[in-house]
């Protein structure tokens, strides 16, 4: 649900923003603010009411929506995580530039050093887990992605709250499921930060999409098969930023 704060203010409380989302069925809250030297700054909240940096679907919708306020080619995001771009690609669908993934422990972060191609949690008996040793990586904001071997067979409502909160994240975490289908092709589902099981979770595919290249699973440019879509993610070698195509579609408008 994005609110045009260029035109009005919009400085909800966090028990507002929890009503809003819980009215709307929205997974996240955003406003759009004026921005020196750029398109639009994007200000973004998760339905539990904290605000957060960064969200690949809602960085598409607004990328649509200032495309055609606009008439631009292109234009530019500033979030509290990094400038991001936004183009149109074929087929009605948006691209966006989602910047480079951050790899360093520090940085996504975690509460202390390790190997961020496969951290110390488990879930489960310490001496037989059922999911172990998820890859991390920040886009904007953190994501633990366990690889699983059938997408099905794992509670992910109950699986993801323990992951969300564990002490290695203190800054808490998304926790991405994903199935290796082949080598272009990888069925994601995401338990979001402070919104829970998601349809779709587009900074979600970016880390799927990256764990899976930097550990040999895939291509660096795969389909993400999410349940709300499907989402084209091309980590490129060139720059190292991964962008994001997929589809935006308008609901409803209205004033509040």
């Amino acid at each position: 649900m994005i609110f045009d704060a260029r035109v009005a203010p919009f400085a909800p409380t966090q028990a507002q923003i929890r009503a809003i989302a819980s009215e709307a069925n929205a997974d996240q809250i955003v406003a759009l603010e004026r921005a020196i030297g750029k398109d639009v700054f994007m200000r973004i909240w998760n339905a539990s009411g904290e605000e957060v940096s960064a969200c690949g679907n809602v960085t598409r919708c607004v990328g649509e929506l200032m495309l055609a306020e606009t008439g631009k080619p292109r234009v530019t995001i500033q979030t509290e995580a990094d400038i991001l771009k936004a183009t149109r690609a074929e087929g009605g669908l948006i691209k966006v530039d989602m910047g480079s993934p951050l790899l360093g422990w520090e940085d996504i972060p975690l509460s202390e050093q390790m190997d961020v191609r496969g951290v110390d949690v488990k879930i489960g008996p310490i001496d037989n887990p059922i999911l172990s040793r998820p890859a991390v990586v920040s886009m904007g904001n953190p994501h633990a992605v366990f690889f699983v071997d059938d997408i099905s067979a794992h509670d992910i409502p109950k699986i993801g709250p323990l992951v969300e909160w564990h002490p290695l994240f203190p800054e808490g975490t998304n926790v991405g499921f994903a199935q290796i289908i082949d080598r272009q092709t990888i069925r994601l589902r995401v338990w979001e930060r402070g919104a829970g099981l998601t349809l779709a979770c587009g900074t979600g595919a970016c880390a799927a999409l990256v764990c899976a290249a930097r550990a040999g699973l895939t291509e660096r440019k795969a389909k993400l098969v999410l349940d709300g879509g499907e989402l084209e993610i091309d980590w490129l070698k060139a720059n190292d930023h991964v962008m994001m195509t997929g589809p935006v579609e308008l609901e409803l408008t209205g004033e509040i």
